[in-house]
C-alpha cells in the first residue's frame, strides 16, 4: 500500500524547499503547480473549455494562454474567478490523481502531493496525512518581497488571499518549522521521515 501525503505551506514559506530535499532522496513529488500548468497547454482539454467561456481572445498567437489577460479578467470579478475554478481544479485533481496512479503502479511505497492550496481548496480527501511548513509572518512578508520584488503592501495582500499559516497549523499532521537555517529544516525533514518509517 502507499501511502499519499501532502505537503503544504504558504507563499514563500518554503514548500519547494521541502519539496525539493523529498526529491533529492528519492520520493515522487506530484506537484499541483505543475499540473496547473499542464492542464491549460495548447490542445488541452481544459483550455478548450477555457476558450469557450471566456472567449479566444485569451488565447496568445501560438494557441497558448496568454495568462497575463485572463488574469485581468478573473482578479476583480470574483463570478469570473469561480468560473475559471470550475475548470482548472477538477483538471488539476484529474492530471494528479492519473500522476499517482501511475506512481503506485511503480512501486512507489510514499507519494507526495504538493498542493499549495491543500486547506482552501479543501483538497485534504486526497492525503492520508499533511506537512506543513511554517514560518513566522514577518520572515514569510520579507521573504516574499525579497524573492519576488514587490512592496510591503503587495506582499502583504499576497499573503491575506491564503489562509494564514498560524491556523493551517492546527490542521496538519506535523509542522516543519523553516524559520531558521536550511539544515534546521533538513534535520527535522530527516526526524520526520525516520518516525514515520517511509520509503520511497
Amino acid at each position: 500500500m502507499s501511502l499519499i501525503i501532502g505537503l503544504t505551506g504558504g507563499i514563500a514559506s518554503g514548500k519547494s524547499t521541502v519539496s525539493e530535499m523529498l526529491n533529492h532522496r528519492g520520493f515522487k513529488i506530484i506537484d499541483a503547480d505543475i499540473a496547473a500548468r499542464e492542464v491549460v497547454k495548447a490542445g488541452a482539454p481544459a483550455l478548450c473549455e477555457i476558450v469557450d467561456a471566456f472567449g479566444r481572445g485569451i488565447l496568445l498567437a501560438d494557441g497558448n494562454l496568454d495568462r497575463a489577460k485572463l488574469g485581468k479578467i478573473i482578479f476583480h470579478d470574483q463570478e469570473q474567478r469561480k468560473k475559471l475554478n470550475g475548470i482548472v481544479h477538477p483538471a488539476v485533481r484529474k492530471w494528479m490523481n492519473e500522476r499517482k496512479d501511475e506512481a503506485i503502479e511503480q512501486g512507489k511505497r510514499t507519494i507526495f502531493l504538493d498542493i499549495p492550496l491543500l486547506y482552501e481548496s479543501n483538497l485534504t480527501y486526497m492525503v492520508e496525512k499533511v506537512i506543513l511548513v511554517y514560518v513566522d509572518e514577518e520572515v514569510q512578508l520579507h521573504r516574499l518581497m525579497e524573492r519576488n520584488g514587490l512592496s510591503k503592501d503587495e506582499a502583504s495582500a499576497r499573503i491575506s488571499s491564503q489562509l494564514p499559516l498560524s491556523q493551517k497549523v492546527k490542521m496538519a499532521d506535523v509542522v516543519i518549522d523553516n524559520n531558521d537555517r536550511r539544515e534546521n529544516t533538513e534535520a527535522q525533514l530527516e526526524q520526520l521521515i525516520s518516525k514515520w518509517g517511509l520509503l520511497p
